[in-house]
């Protein structure tokens, strides 16, 4: 008995290739093989043309890193090509920069004040009354010098992570302004209700300006914000990024960047140094939880300002200056102020509801599933 051919498997007909060269003609060719080695790998898949809003766009490696979609703020730099030795590395840059910047820049104000006004007193004599905040050219370079945190922040952003510096801002890669606006307000009615409980508490307190007043409200108007500012972009910006990004856990990121801006603040008791650890903590939480530094700036501008001009218009600027101890009942106070702002600018973020966490795909941006 003759064998039966095996029935083929559907479409094995229209997959064979005749022997007749006109037949052959007529049928579609196979599509030819992948070349070896071809396989198209996650960064070949990043440079992948990309549609979007009707135009076509290449994501290049050199385009500036995305943080991880959903990462909480400390954590926006552990991206694609996030390393730890970078977080290391902008530490140390960033603090050295901090203290090697800020020197040389107020140095240099101070000096070019001297040479322009203060000629008459030997160079010495003025240079210790300025920085003893006796003079208003004094606090403008030292307002000055800690402004260049913002940039030092910025190009640490860019070089060493290559990625936006309007990340250190909020997880939206922005300022959000009706949420800042907001806590600002907040912030002028809690902080200052709080310090005047204080001095109704402890004794009242006698108003006349200083003198010289006048000198010292227009350098405190104009820079005050810019140095309480960029203390935030820098401690609570980068440093808590850079910190809290060593780590799988936000909170070290939080706590360590809390620690770093209040032993940076020099000479202290053990109340002043827990008065502004706490500062520094309450202040990264608010980052932590409402997903930017709005809140922050507002506390830190508003309490800067309103604290030198009150010191003006009792004592003087130069003995706020000099503070190296508080007592308990002073720093608890503080605290407390601080914990009152906190509690209703996280009210105020309920309400607002500000992103606290990345969302690349709302941010417009493309992203490749590995």
């Amino acid at each position: 008995m003759a064998k039966q051919p095996q029935d083929k498997p559907p479409g094995a007909a229209k997959a064979s290739r005749s022997g007749n060269p006109a037949v052959r003609a007529t049928q579609p060719k196979p599509p030819p093989a992948p070349p070896r080695g071809s396989y198209r790998t996650p960064t070949a898949a990043r440079r992948a043309p990309v549609q979007r809003r009707g135009q076509t766009r290449s994501l290049d490696v050199t385009e500036p890193n995305l943080p991880p979609d959903g990462a909480s703020y400390p954590q926006l730099l552990r991206g694609e090509e996030y390393a730890r030795w970078r977080s290391v590395a902008g530490v140390v840059m960033g603090l050295s920069f901090f203290i090697l910047l800020t020197n040389l820049l107020s140095q240099f104000v101070v000096f070019l004040s001297w040479t322009l006004f203060g000629s008459a007193l030997p160079y010495p004599s003025y240079f210790a009354q300025a920085f003893a905040f006796e003079r208003p050219s004094g606090m403008l370079a030292a307002n000055l010098g800690i402004a260049t945190l913002i940039p030092v922040s910025c190009v640490l952003m860019m070089l060493l992570h290559r990625m936006q510096p309007a990340w250190l801002l909020s997880v939206q890669a922005r300022v959000r302004w009706p949420y800042f606006l907001a806590c600002l307000g907040v912030a002028v009615v809690a902080l200052n209700g709080v310090l005047l409980l204080s001095t109704l508490v402890s004794r009242p307190a006698s108003f006349g300006p200083q003198t010289g007043f006048w000198g010292f409200l227009i350098v405190i108007l104009l820079t005050a914000p810019i140095q309480a500012a960029a203390e935030e972009v820098f401690f609570r910006g980068y440093l808590m990024q850079a910190l809290g990004s060593l780590f799988s856990r936000a909170w070290i990121g939080v706590v360590a960047s809390a620690l770093v801006f209040a032993f940076f603040h020099g000479t202290q008791n053990v109340p002043l140094f827990l008065d502004r650890f706490a500062f520094g903590l309450l202040a990264a939480v608010l980052v932590w939880r409402t997903g930017g530094i709005e809140a922050s700036v507002a506390a830190h501008v508003v309490n800067n300002i309103f604290a030198y001009i009150i010191a003006g218009l009792t004592t003087s600027i130069a003995a706020l200056k000099a503070v190296r101890e508080i007592g308990w009942l002073d720093a608890v106070f503080d605290v407390g102020g601080f914990a009152v702002f906190a509690a209703l600018a996280l009210l105020v973020a309920v309400k607002l509801k500000p992103a606290t966490r990345v969302q690349l795909a709302g941010l417009g941006r493309t992203t490749v599933v590995q």
